[in-house]
């Protein structure tokens, strides 16, 4: 090789090398991040994407969508096919075209003989107004008119390629909410979102009644049940017979006491044929009930809660049951709410905020005097994006190959997520769980001496946010890396100031732990020029008790959660959102070579476990159990 051109070989060499050394190492993009999952096609409005699995091999995945946003005129129902689970998609369909009557909100449902059903609100009377109140409406006429009309269905007998040309109307017995209406009930308010099912070769399909229209949209609403017997065996479909359900005047509502809506009824069969039923509230909280005869009849609605007797917090947005093929339970719901929205003066409005992150539950069933029950385990988020206002809902879930997908949309963009099925494994054996996790432990220390304060070694920490090299600007990226504190502590009092660990450099830059004014302890992260600070829920801990005390640092939705003593703190009554958001440009928290160990402290530290990584709720409470 020539003399000039080594040289420009080894400089090129040497450019290239330098470049590599200032792109950082960043974890591979989040699974949960919902940007990272496979996107089904739209018409731009994007609305309850529900798959089922053809008998031909094919997903097919029913859609609201429209040019407009939601509501808009021009909104209509449309299908679509995919054989690589979501990737890609085929045969797109109208089942209502754009230049008709707004159609909306549809469901699926297969028949055993292959043939599908697509349910859906039509306003086939093309009707332009419906009465509602003055303000918020002007002059009492609400515009959107897609929550209203008659219930319809079709039909494909090829796999969802097509469908009949003949729209089929399903009667619906009125209720006391029907007749209570503006209109006596000679117009039905109602739409729906849950999925329809079958059970014993009867078809079941949900709708939502609605008593009318004011602030937050829907004033007052309830559940009821189609359900038709011969749908899946008469020759004709549109000869079959159906009834509406519960029996009597009245629709699922909430608990004697509750408010007026009780909306979104999501279903499922439990493994004794009992049917399982929740949905969603204004008062903080979601509901749940059952029925032991066929959705005849069921218990009094209660507030949902978690298997050590918690109220389950959850705002007024679509919460999901699934019972899967191992004949265990996934719920879907947003994690915050309580007196917060109950007690708010515009709480019909504000309760459709915050559904970012997603969060679920592992449900199991157990015996009770009446049948089979579903216990809930604690939390796991699932699913998220990198903006807070951005809303994802109206999920469904597909297993495949042992696999498990979930759909969901953000109204506009709806897409495949493929899951981790670690993380359910992890919810469903949550309940006996009961060892140290040793994955991402890098420092591990216990009190030996008991004199204070001690020093160990800090053990590196990823960085949450870095420079992208990647982009011309040189924007920061979120690496969605995390990591978790894990001790045990007693102390005598909780008097605020008490620092119980500390990684601060002399510019203040590193992480401490510390108590505060409110009895409770934060950790404070700092990288020198952004700080953020969470605490654990008020109450958690008592003086001259020993806690177990787990902080999980997740960077992929950039929250901290606090568990304590196995409990996963979601705010009680003093706090909406027992979990928190750090800022999303906080970078490295690393702070002084050394991490103190009591360094003000009345009490003391037995253990201190650290983790480069956010480890799962149901891992902490593995390490809770396993002292």
């Amino acid at each position: 090789m020539p003399r000039k051109t080594f040289k420009l070989y080894l400089r090129i060499t040497a450019l290239f090398s330098f470049v590599l050394l200032q792109i950082p190492l960043t974890a591979q993009q989040d699974w949960r991040n919902i940007t990272s999952g496979s996107t089904i096609p739209d018409e731009s409005y994007s609305d309850q994407p529900y798959i089922v699995k053809t008998d031909d091999g094919a997903w097919l995945c029913v859609m609201t969508t429209g040019a407009g946003h939601e509501g808009a005129t021009g909104q209509h129902i449309i299908t679509v096919r995919s054989f690589d689970k979501g990737r890609t998609w085929i045969d797109k369909q109208d089942v209502e075209p754009a230049d008709g009557p707004e159609a909306s909100y549809a469901v699926l449902l297969k028949a055993p003989s292959g043939r599908i059903f697509v349910f859906y609100n039509h306003n086939s009377d093309n009707t332009r107004f419906v009465l509602g109140d003055n303000p918020p409406y002007k002059d009492g006429q609400v515009k959107r008119v897609d929550s209203q009309g008659y219930f319809v269905f079709k039909y494909s007998d090829d796999h969802g390629k097509t469908w009949s040309s003949n729209r089929i109307t399903i009667p619906m017995r009125l209720f006391e909410i029907d007749r209570k209406n503006v209109y006596q009930g000679k117009i039905k308010f109602f739409w729906n979102v849950g999925k329809a099912f079958s059970h014993k070769n009867v078809a079941y399909v949900p709708v939502h009644k609605v008593g009318g229209f004011g602030e937050g949209f829907f004033t007052s609403s309830e559940g009821a049940l189609l359900k038709s017997e011969d749908l899946f065996t008469v020759r004709d479909p549109a000869t079959a017979k159906w009834t509406t359900l519960p029996e009597g005047d009245i629709g699922l509502r909430t608990p004697p006491g509750g408010g007026p809506v009780a909306e979104e009824q999501s279903f499922t069969v439990l493994s004794d044929g009992s049917f399982y039923c929740v949905y969603r509230t204004i008062d903080g909280h979601p509901v749940f009930t059952y029925s032991r005869d066929g959705g005849k009849t069921w218990d009094q609605p209660q507030y949902l809660r978690y298997a050590d007797g918690r109220l389950v917090k959850h705002p007024r947005a679509a919460n999901f049951v699934w019972r899967c093929e191992n004949g265990k339970y996934l719920y879907w719901y947003h994690n915050h709410g309580g007196r917060f929205i109950l007690e708010h003066p515009n709480r019909r409005t504000i309760a459709y905020n915050d559904r970012n992150p997603v969060w679920v539950l592992g449900g199991i069933e157990k015996d009770s005097p009446k049948g089979k029950i579903i216990e809930w385990t604690q939390p796991e988020i699932l699913l998220y994006d990198d903006d807070p206002m951005v809303r994802m809902s109206y999920p469904d879930l597909v297993e495949e190959g042992g696999n498990y997908y979930i759909t969901e949309t953000q109204k506009d963009i709806a897409r495949v997520h493929t899951i981790d099925k670690n993380l359910l494994e992890a919810l469903w054996n949550q309940p006996n769980h009961k060892t140290v996790t040793e994955k991402g432990l890098i420092a591990k220390w216990t009190n030996s001496s008991g004199k204070y304060p001690q020093k160990i070694k800090a053990p590196a920490l990823p960085e949450l946010s870095v420079r992208d090299n990647t982009k011309g600007d040189f924007r920061s990226k979120n690496t969605a890396a995390g990591f978790t504190i894990d001790l045990e502590i007693a102390l005598d009092n909780l008097n605020p100031g008490q620092i119980l660990l500390d990684n601060r450099g002399p510019s203040e830059k590193g992480w401490f732990l510390r108590t505060t004014d409110r009895n409770t302890i934060e950790i404070v992260l700092n990288d020198s020029r952004t700080q953020s600070v969470w605490a654990c829920d008020e109450g958690a801990l008592s003086p001259g008790k020993t806690h177990k005390v787990t902080i999980i640092v997740d960077g992929g939705p950039r929250v901290i959660s606090f568990v304590i003593d196995g409990k996963f703190n979601d705010g009680g009554d003093t706090r909406q959102f027992g979990w928190g958001r750090f800022n999303p440009f906080l970078q490295s928290v690393a702070g002084a070579e050394d991490l103190t160990i009591g360094g003000k402290l009345n009490g003391k530290i037995n253990y201190v476990r650290i983790y480069n990584r956010a480890i799962l709720i149901s891992e902490a409470i593995g390490n809770h159990r396993a002292h």
